[in-house]
């Protein structure tokens, strides 16, 4: 973390602070930083539940925008990667990151996870931006160690952070399966409006 911290100062910097203050600069920012769940996979753009609540966010919440840097396939490690360019680029009034579904899959050491997670998070704060962290829940087949431990991840880096937590993105959806494609893992369109109305009231308080 103490990299990340580093690499965030060096480069804000070599930034004029008026920049934030530009004409046409929007009052806030929303960057949301997540994996296919959030970029739409499978989708028209403006079909996923990021960009129905960028139209919620536009109507409520005038001279607001929503930047979606969601990439399907990312990891954590990804995220981590990214993030100091994104904040820095984006300078964001509040971070949405829901990762760590496809570190899962890929049966990524829940310690991993959790480092790279917390220097999303710390990175964010970093830039004085508020923090939305979005949780998954795995299937049991994963094994009970590993489905628990995943699930207190999001939980202690909330506490340690100090950050509000969706606990589970897909929480109003998941139980049918008829809200979900032919792979069983990403949602219909059908579904985003309902995982939209799930996420929103976390992030709503955000914006105030």
């Amino acid at each position: 973390m103490g990299l990340c911290v580093l690499l965030l100062a060096t480069a804000a910097q070599a930034q004029p602070a008026a920049a934030a203050a530009e004409a046409g600069a929007p009052r806030g920012t929303v960057l949301v930083m997540g994996d296919s769940l959030s970029a739409a996979y499978g989708l028209r753009a403006e079909e996923g539940w990021v960009a129905l609540m960028a139209e919620r966010i536009a109507a409520g919440h005038p001279g607001w925008q929503v930047v979606n840097a969601s990439i399907s396939g990312e990891t954590s490690a990804g995220g981590s990667a990214r993030v100091v360019g994104e904040v820095l680029r984006h300078r964001p009034t509040v971070v949405v990151i829901a990762l760590g579904a496809n570190d899962a899959l890929r049966g990524l050491p829940l310690p991993e996870m959790r480092r790279n997670l917390a220097r999303m998070v710390g990175a964010s704060q970093h830039v004085g931006a508020r923090v939305l962290l979005v949780g998954m829940r795995m299937p049991p087949n994963l094994g009970p160690d590993y489905t628990r431990g995943f699930e207190q991840v999001y939980r202690d880096l909330a506490t340690l952070f100090d950050v509000e937590l969706l606990p589970f993105l897909l929480e109003p959806v998941a139980a049918d399966r008829g809200n979900f494609m032919d792979d069983n893992l990403h949602p219909t369109a059908a579904a985003q409006p309902a995982i939209h109305d799930h996420v929103w009231p976390a992030l709503e308080p955000l914006l105030d």
